[in-house]
């Protein structure tokens, strides 16, 4: 394709985007909020712009074929504190790629817009919305929002609903971890399927304990490689004992299933900022 978009540029797992993304267009303009995001790669250019600011949406998508859209404020919060980059900054995406008449848009939605669902429940894509924050909600409306553009105007999505993409050091993510290899092919997927219309996808790796179902979503195309259960020995030796009456440890949100609204659900994970470095 010729323009490729991407939002959230300035991210973890963005940084691992960025480069084989510019092997799948002439031009992929990367954005976010912050003054720059070093050195770029070769096609890539960068223009700084707020996601819930209409304008600044208008410019960047302008020629674009299509957007893959990981920006938004990454953690819960209150919900005025959300409201800008997730959920208006979701309506800017979708209505500026509707007028600039963009193919589709691909959107890093979560796990966390049906966390409340409970582990033992082997959950498909088309499980009903049940989310665990207000963090979660936003990804709610971003998939609704995305079947509404698509029944509205022929305006194509994929949701994909990252379970963790992050270094696997606790129980939980033996199940869900998404490496940065296969966050890689399935947003590649995303891209190159030929048609998608609105569909769901969760962005998981083949991990022999992931609690979720993909089948409805084969036709993608996604095929991941990676296999969490190499690092089982070590994490559960380390790792206290489940607690059944603990909904973080129930729920498919973990952390954020047991977070009282608008407080942080990642300030108990532990994640490790192993951004790629340009």
């Amino acid at each position: 394709m010729k323009k490729l978009v991407l939002t959230g540029a300035a991210g973890r797992l963005s940084s691992y985007l960025r480069e084989p993304l510019t092997q799948l267009c002439d031009a992929l303009v990367s954005t976010d909020i912050v003054d720059d995001i070093g050195t770029l790669y070769e096609g890539e250019t960068y223009i700084k712009g707020d996601l819930a600011n209409m304008d600044d949406m208008m410019r960047v998508l302008e020629g674009a074929d299509m957007v893959v859209h990981m920006g938004a404020y990454a953690d819960e919060g209150p919900f005025e504190k959300l409201l800008g980059p997730n959920f208006i900054g979701a309506y800017n995406i979708w209505e500026a790629a509707h007028r600039h008449g963009l193919k589709r848009v691909v959107y890093a939605s979560s796990i966390h817009a049906v966390g409340m669902h409970a582990k033992t429940d082997f959950i498909d894509t088309n499980v009903p919305h049940r989310p665990d924050t207000f963090y979660g909600l936003a990804k709610c409306f971003a998939e609704d929002l995305g079947s509404l553009y698509w029944d509205k105007h022929g305006l194509e999505s994929v949701h994909m609903r990252i379970l963790s993409c992050a270094q696997v050091n606790n129980p939980r993510a033996l199940g869900s971890w998404l490496s940065y290899d296969d966050l890689i092919q399935l947003v590649t997927r995303c891209i190159d399927a030929p048609t998608t219309g609105f569909s769901v996808v969760y962005g998981v790796s083949n991990n022999d304990r992931a609690p979720v179902d993909n089948s409805q979503a084969s036709f993608l195309g996604y095929r991941p490689k990676d296999n969490a259960e190499q690092f089982a020995a070590e994490v559960l030796a380390k790792a206290d004992p489940a607690d059944p009456q603990d909904v973080g440890d129930v729920c498919h949100g973990g952390p954020f299933a047991s977070v009282a609204l608008g407080n942080s659900g990642v300030a108990s994970m532990n994640i490790v900022d192993d951004a790629k470095k340009t």
